[in-house]
């Protein structure tokens, strides 16, 4: 496996141009945000990533996280690059100040986990679920709770998880079973038992930070039936005293390991909660309303996982571009001399490898434009924060297909050597797979957009943004052509279609606004780059969009036919029928 060399001139171009973070840097709130700063802030966990976190990539895939009596073992070399990122405070950099946060723009907190998971995406689920509790108690927690736990959470010393799914309940989190019962006396009066079984807990269990803070799902005595019944706990791994110190263990513990296709280095743990009859939660947010409260988090989480699409696609780019250039085969069609060349000379292997980086690239646009309207919403812009919400379920969706499409391109580049394990792009593309199912499948994002998406403010988020996307690219017809097909299957859905209709079309739609979306911003960086921006960029960046504009754009508007297929057909067999 090659090393990794961060990005940086294409990311800073991403956070200038699609982010905005000199717009940004002009409120209060993120002044901190100038232009040295930002260059420091990528340059320097580039740095971290490609010296610290990415020679343990191959070494936790091939050795993988252990369960033995109990304690998750990690490979040699972890704890020592988890200690080098706490101590160098990458966790906090976009946490509240107040808890001993940076207080940095979302959008840089982007660039650590895209630089930290392109390197080893297996590692990187820590910081990542930590990140997303952050989000969910600051926005949700007690005062005293914020104070109990925010701290060493945003220093990274404390890890969090985010406990759902139970083996009977999966995408449906209404059918949830895990139980919380109100203590009434003693000394953890106030307090719940907790009790139940969570599956798929991404770094349940482990050593490299001296507590774990999870946060639970469970059903208080009474509670309604489905989502309208379910609440949030924190059960930390560690009893946590009011000093801040930490006491006995809690009754909790990780069962087992699963056994997966790839991230093998991120223990996914089945937790048992309660065996002993002790385990001590705290109910986060009021009662019944927890899934409200978790969704924050999820959020956060699937902008997050977005971004692993652009992790994956990275790091597998440049895996096979390095092989291209290296591997000599055959002469170059049509060239008197038949002597043997690098395979980047030949047609399709250059158009395959162009393809890979305009779909990174584009993936990368949409991250940072997605991110800099989240943090618009922070500063109060209403209008960002609900552009934000729609673009979450594109950047969630495409970013993680176009992730395993770019790690199979490079499986392919690498012919029979990347089949075996040998030069590592197979890991890639395991590692990748995963992204499309966790946080909500790819087909429920696509639903997600077509429902509760479309329908914010009358449906004048979507078709606003689309209609913004069509006048700006006036000058490159087929952009403005696709958003323009994307308005008008968003009215078809939103007034004719059935709601199996827009279901059914829904994963083919996603996929097209997010690419008249991406290629948007992809033509906001090339005339940026046109304009004298980002100079190292001046030779490949207008090659990586028109390829994007010219190809991968008219690609998306084929789409338009199954968008608006309907289901009929769908259903034109029986069940029984269908299996056969």
């Amino acid at each position: 496996m090659i090393p990794y060399a961060p990005p940086v001139q294409d990311q800073l171009l991403a956070i200038r141009t699609n982010a905005g973070i000199a717009a940004l840097a002009a409120s209060e709130r993120f002044a901190a945000a100038e232009p040295d700063l930002v260059e420091a802030i990528v340059e320097g966990v580039g740095a971290l990533a490609a010296g610290e976190w990415a020679p343990l990539n191959r070494i936790g895939d091939l050795e993988g996280a252990v369960l033995e009596n109990g304690v998750v073992r990690l490979p040699a070399g972890f704890a020592e690059a988890y200690g080098q990122y706490v101590e160098q405070g990458w966790n906090a950099i976009a946490s509240p100040v107040e808890f001993g946060g940076q207080g940095l723009p979302f959008t840089l907190a982007c660039n650590v986990l895209e630089n930290l998971g392109t390197a080893n995406m297996a590692f990187n689920l820590l910081p990542m679920l930590s990140v997303g509790a952050i989000d969910a108690l600051e926005n949700h927690g007690s005062a005293a709770q914020k104070a109990k736990y925010l701290p060493r959470l945003v220093s990274g010393e404390w890890s969090g998880t985010m406990n759902l799914t139970e083996p009977q309940a999966g995408s449906d989190v209404g059918a949830l079973r895990a139980t919380a019962t109100p203590i009434n006396d003693g000394p953890h009066a106030g307090k719940y038992l907790i009790e139940g079984q969570k599956i798929y807990i991404t770094w349940g269990e482990h050593e490299l930070a001296g507590n774990i803070i999870h946060l639970v799902l469970a059903r208080l005595p009474g509670a309604p039936e489905g989502t309208r019944g379910i609440s949030l706990f924190i059960v930390p791994k560690y009893h946590v005293n009011d000093d801040g110190s930490l006491g006995p263990r809690n009754d909790l513990k990780c069962v087992s390991l699963e056994h997966k296709l790839g991230i093998n280095a991120s223990p996914t743990c089945v937790m048992s909660y309660g065996d002993s009859g002790e385990c001590i939660g705290e109910l986060v947010g009021a009662e019944n309303r927890g899934l409200a409260a978790m969704f924050t988090m999820m959020n956060n989480a699937r902008i997050n996982v977005g971004n692993q699409g652009v992790q994956i696609a990275e790091r597998a780019t440049q895996q096979a571009l390095a092989y291209a250039r290296d591997r000599v085969q055959s002469a170059r069609a049509g060239s008197p001399d038949k002597s043997p060349v690098a395979i980047i000379e030949h047609p399709d292997v250059r158009r395959t490898l162009i393809r890979m980086k305009a779909l990174t690239e584009g993936c990368r646009a949409l991250l940072y434009y997605t991110a800099g309207q989240v943090d618009r919403g922070a500063l109060g812009d209403d209008a960002a924060a609900m552009r934000a919400d729609t673009l979450v379920p594109m950047l969630k969706a495409w970013g993680t297909d176009i992730g395993v499409e770019v790690a199979s391109l490079g499986v392919q580049i690498h012919g029979g050597m990347g089949f075996v394990e040998e030069t590592g792009a197979a890991q890639h593309y395991r590692d990748a797979r995963i992204a499309p199912i966790y946080e909500g499948t790819n087909g429920i994002q696509a639903a997600d957009l077509v429902t509760r998406k479309l329908g914010l403010e009358g449906g004048t988020v979507l078709t606003g943004l689309l209609d913004a996307i069509a006048r700006d690219a006036s000058d490159e017809p087929a952009l403005a052509a696709l958003a323009r097909e994307c308005a008008g299957i968003a009215q078809w859905m939103l007034g004719e279609a059935s709601l199996d209709d827009r279901l059914a079309g829904s994963v083919p739609f996603c996929t097209m606004c997010a690419v008249a979306v991406a290629g948007w911003q992809l033509l906001a960086q090339l005339r940026a780059v046109d304009s004298g921006e980002a100079p190292a960029l001046a030779a490949t960046k207008p090659v990586t969009v028109r390829f994007f504009l010219d190809r991968i754009v008219p690609e998306a508007a084929g789409l338009r036919a199954s968008a608006m297929a309907g289901a009929d057909a769908l259903y034109s067999l029986t069940a029984e029928q269908l299996v056969g």
